[in-house]
């Protein structure tokens, strides 16, 4: 392959991804402090995170949840957040016996009580088992913040916080998704501890 093309790729995904960060936080400023201050809000009452996503977006949820537990860039206690899609076990049963819908949902009704919050994290915004798991998260009385991409409509109507990144493709909301994460963890971080 040639060089310059590389280069060119290579290029093209850091100045694009650097265009979504930036219109992100343009436009998402105010939904970015309101996330952070439900999520703190939340764990100085008590109360703990639970993340859902699919793919990219469940790892991304784990990240997330290892910032909160582990640390982020400030020694102090753990913090308690889970990822809902890392007991496997858990996973594939309900989506054996309740269909795969059903895999996030299910472990917010045994898990989630009000006053926690549930992190839902979808590219698309559409995806079936993260917007049932924001449903049941509403109805049992949890805050629900939804770090989407441009296609916000079926969480936005079941959320609390909506950060709807600027963009269609899949790796450049990804990439918003982790600096918006690391953001609110840092917010949480001096809230709590500072």
């Amino acid at each position: 392959m040639d060089t310059r093309l590389i280069d060119e790729v290579i290029e093209s995904a850091f100045d694009t991804s650097a265009d979504v960060i930036r219109r992100t936080l343009a436009g998402n400023r105010d939904s970015i402090r309101r996330a952070a201050e439900v999520i703190s809000g939340a764990l100085a009452a008590g109360g703990k995170v639970l993340l859902c996503g699919n793919g990219g977006s469940a790892a991304d949820a784990q990240h997330f949840a290892a910032e909160l537990v582990g640390r982020f860039l400030k020694e102090r206690r753990a913090l308690p957040a889970l990822a809902l899609s890392v007991n496997t076990s858990v996973v594939t049963a309900i989506g054996n016996d309740c269909g795969f819908d059903e895999v996030f949902a299910r472990q917010v009704e045994a898990l989630g009580r009000g006053g926690d919050v549930l992190v839902c994290l979808s590219t698309s915004g559409r995806s079936p088992n993260v917007v049932a798991a924001a449903h049941r998260g509403r109805n049992l009385g949890l805050k629900v913040v939804s770090l989407t991409g441009a296609d916000a409509e079926l969480l936005s109507l079941c959320s609390d916080v909506v950060v709807a990144v600027p963009s269609r493709e899949t790796p450049r909301i990804q990439e918003a998704h982790a600096v918006i994460g690391h953001a609110i963890c840092r917010v949480v971080e001096l809230a709590l501890f500072e």
